[in-house]
């Protein structure tokens, strides 16, 4: 059976929003990969035990409590992950502000507060490791995509307008990236998901057979461990699906042939980008 789990010894990530949810997912199934993990969110309690679920599983980890929104902090968060490990080769940006709000009910301040950590949280998280992954000679930076990365609905108007943004961002500064070897995709779930909002001990009150019906986002994470462990210069641009992906890991290995139905839910969206990217290049 071909291995369904990535190599990612030696590598350095940072996640953002991990101390719950698909965040924490990620984080943990990085570490699982091998990589050394900086668990970021803006909830202390939930960073330290995110650390410890990490560390408890024999993995290398250490926390960041700080703003995605400013941009100050987040550098310095980098600047840590370097300091400690040497270099940063991914950052997951997970964290999210998403209240569901009707527009006429939405207020500036709420308005602003949900772009500035979604949307403004990946240039900052951009800006943060440009020069450090610039003069290692490249890494990954992910977003989180989602359903209203490409479609609206109702009470979401800031949340799919940072996600419409997100998708926007990351096809354009692709092309600038490229002599860098900075690579730039989202990824969606891919597959249904627990609540952004749900925290641990809400989670643990939901009916199991609420929560059956939710993928494990550590499951999901191999998708994130692929993705981070091909070459920078190969992915860039695109939208992929963790679900797909990790049925295609389960299916096929770690070593399987990309197309477009193995990696995505919009296999159409997918070739379109591959046909864009190419007549750019």
């Amino acid at each position: 059976m071909n291995d369904t789990t990535p190599d990612l010894s030696g590598r350095t990530a940072l996640v953002t929003g991990a101390g719950r949810g698909l965040g924490w997912g990620v984080a943990v199934a990085l570490a699982r990969a091998g990589a050394s993990v900086c668990v970021a969110d803006i909830e202390a309690t939930d960073v330290a035990r995110a650390v410890g679920d990490i560390e408890a599983e024999g993995g290398v980890a250490r926390g960041a409590t700080f703003d995605v929104a400013d941009g100050a902090a987040f550098g310095a968060a980098v600047d840590d992950v370097v300091t400690a490990w040497g270099r940063i080769d991914a950052i997951v940006h997970a964290a999210i502000f998403m209240p569901l709000t009707r527009f006429e009910d939405l207020s500036d301040a709420s308005w602003r507060r949900q772009l500035d950590v979604g949307l403004g949280g990946f240039y900052n998280a951009v800006r943060a490791a440009w020069d450090p992954m610039v003069r290692q000679g490249g890494g990954h930076l992910v977003g989180i995509a989602s359903g209203s990365s490409v479609r609206g609905y109702v009470d979401e108007v800031a949340y799919c307008t940072l996600k419409h943004g997100l998708e926007g961002m990351v096809k354009a500064l692709s092309l600038e990236t490229r002599e860098h070897g900075l690579a730039l995709n989202t990824v969606g779930p891919g597959a249904p998901i627990k609540p952004t909002r749900l925290s641990w001990d809400e989670l643990e009150a939901t009916p199991e057979e609420v929560k059956a019906s939710w993928a494990d986002p550590r499951d999901l994470g191999r998708a994130f461990a692929w993705l981070i462990a091909q070459d920078p210069r190969v992915w860039s641009g695109f939208r992929f699906d963790a679900g797909p992906i990790r049925d295609t890991l389960d299916r096929e290995g770690v070593g399987f042939a990309v197309e477009p139905e193995k990696v995505t839910l919009y296999p159409d969206d997918f070739r379109a980008r591959q046909a864009w990217r190419e007549e750019a290049s």
